[in-house]
């Protein structure tokens, strides 16, 4: 049997493990989670009607209340269907994993869970890979068949760039979906600039004022904090720089875990200023309580 055939088995293989599982959760856990957290979020105008005492003045509708001469407002009522995008990161930084599971897995399962949870409500799903340019755009569509192509993407699609612009998948998103959305942005968010800032502050902003964004970051805790392990050889993903690391040193160590603390510091004030909810998965945890957490801080 070739190494193809034979990856080609395991992916199928791992294709319908994921399914299961995404299932599962989605509706035995999250399906009235997400119902509460996402629907409702999107209103659609339905019809102009008499002013009544206690209407919002905001809502008048000027150019029909100059023609009547007599006030009237805009009445919008729940969207029952939504579009959910998922926007996810494959850059060379999502192979990244020192326990069972890569970021990568754990960004697949999360995008499994809230596509069976989208379908289930019946809501289009559609996705947008990014590395440091749009990888690939799957448009919004509904059905089993849609969704499991979207896995099989994500497990198996190879990027052309191992780098990340956070910000280019945002502005195609603005761009390419005209109606309002709702959108995941799947994550570990290592984009930032030599100054230590995050580098999409701008898109995140203008994606967020047309769309319902939500934030999920997915990181390894080794990003986090270093063993001390005496000499380390230490590989980026995505630029293919090489470093060794005196992790003996409590100083080195110190300055490592301070590092990530500043960066995450700058991703919890960059989402609240653009006001983009926002969750840390780990991939050494299990991923169903932060998301419920999610979803009902939202619902």
């Amino acid at each position: 049997m070739s190494s193809d055939v034979q990856q080609t088995r395991e992916l199928l293989a791992r294709l319908r493990r994921v399914e299961i599982r995404a299932r599962g959760l989605s509706h035995q856990i999250f399906a009235g989670e997400y119902h509460s957290a996402f629907k409702g979020k999107g209103m659609a105008f339905s019809e102009v009607r008499a002013y009544r005492y206690g209407d919002d003045v905001r809502n008048i509708d000027w150019n029909v209340t100059a023609r009547l001469r007599d006030p009237y407002v805009k009445v919008f009522e729940e969207e029952r269907e939504l579009t959910v995008m998922l926007l996810v990161d494959v850059s060379g930084s999502r192979r990244f994993g020192t326990d069972l599971l890569t970021k990568q897995n754990v960004m697949t399962e999360l995008a499994a869970i809230l596509a069976f949870s989208a379908i289930q409500n019946n809501d289009k799903i559609g996705v947008i890979l990014f590395s440091d340019r749009v990888e690939r755009f799957i448009p919004p569509k509904k059905g089993r068949k849609h969704i499991l192509r979207i896995i099989w993407e994500l497990m198996s699609f190879q990027p052309e760039s191992s780098r990340t612009d956070i910000g280019q998948a945002l502005r195609f998103l603005t761009n390419a979906i005209k109606k309002r959305c709702t959108a995941f942005l799947l994550s570990d968010f290592v984009d930032f600039s030599s100054e230590g800032e995050p580098r999409f502050v701008d898109p995140l902003r203008i994606a967020s004022n047309k769309h319902d964004l939500v934030g999920v970051r997915v990181y390894d805790p080794r990003e986090e904090t270093l063993p001390d392990v005496g000499l380390i050889r230490l590989g980026d993903a995505e630029t293919g720089d090489v470093r060794w690391i005196d992790s003996s040193s409590q100083r080195v160590r110190e300055a490592y875990a301070e590092l990530a603390e500043q960066r995450q510091v700058a991703l919890q004030k960059l989402f609240s200023r653009a006001r983009v909810d926002w969750v840390s998965v780990a991939t050494t945890e299990d991923y169903v309580y932060p998301l419920i957490k999610l979803f009902k801080q939202r619902g």
